[in-house]
């Protein structure tokens, strides 16, 4: 099995819990989003490897006319499905397959947002070139995902417990590397925020099925993380922890300016 397979894998079995996890669910950048709609209308917007739609709710929240839900799980778009329904939002769709190969024509879409995803993309560079092709020059790509700290140490220290709690996990990037890929793709510098992101120790393992086996082990490494590493991500008795996050919002160069 394929990192891709995995990631299907993983994430189809646990689809619904993402729908309710809260981490996911909540947020001030899913309001941030609807209020970017509803500042500058957007007729045609794509979810980037959806998992249970809560970017595609908010962009419909604020009033976009198209959202297509985009995801490698062939459940996860089910979940969005259902949820899109019973929330009323009619203009939600969904579509599958990799972030490296849409199936959309060039220039289909005012916006493209992906939210928690990109750290599971085999191949980043070929993604965001994707992202430009599908995007309408001028159009706005947002980018919402875990941030991997400049140091090298406390790096290495999350994509180790990453890898080990989610065998599909890729990598989470710093933010000199999303400043830096996004220009390669020929997007304008970028806007970046960034904020703490809470989160409990169980609920972490739990909402991703992580096995009794890497739970043990993971307990082992968080207790015998260094100390700067301890300190800079909070950990607590219980190893709950708070991790970076961070919002890069450019807007795809017009030929003439690349």
């Amino acid at each position: 099995m394929d990192q891709r397979d995995l990631a299907a894998t993983v994430f189809g079995s646990t689809a619904a819990r993402y729908l309710s996890s809260t981490v996911h669910a909540t947020g001030a950048d899913l309001d941030r989003l609807a209020d970017l709609v509803r500042i500058a209308p957007v007729s045609s917007a794509l979810d980037l490897g959806c998992g249970a739609g809560h970017a595609s709710f908010a962009l419909a929240r604020g009033g976009a006319e198209r959202v297509v839900a985009y995801d490698v799980s062939a459940r996860m778009l089910e979940v969005v499905t259902g949820a899109a329904d019973s929330r009323g939002y009619r203009q939600i769709e969904t579509r599958g397959g990799p972030a490296e190969r849409m199936p959309f024509h060039e220039a289909s879409f005012d916006m493209v947002v992906t939210r928690y995803s990109a750290h599971h993309w085999l191949d980043v560079h070929r993604a965001l070139r994707e992202v430009g092709r599908v995007l309408k020059p001028g159009g706005l790509f947002v980018v919402i995902d875990v941030l991997a700290p400049e140091n090298p140490l406390l790096d290495t220290a999350l994509q180790a417990a990453e890898l080990l709690r989610d065998p599909s996990h890729v990598r989470n990037y710093r933010g000199s590397e999303w400043h830096a890929m996004l220009a390669a793709a020929n997007f304008s510098q970028p806007g970046a925020d960034c904020w703490k992101l809470d989160m409990e120790f169980d609920a972490w393992v739990r909402r991703i099925g992580t096995s009794d086996e890497r739970i043990a082990a993971l307990k082992v490494v968080f207790d015998e993380f260094p100390r700067e590493v301890r300190e800079y991500y909070s950990v607590s008795q219980e190893r709950s922890f708070a991790i970076d996050a961070g919002w890069f919002e450019a807007r795809l160069q017009p030929p003439a300016a690349r």
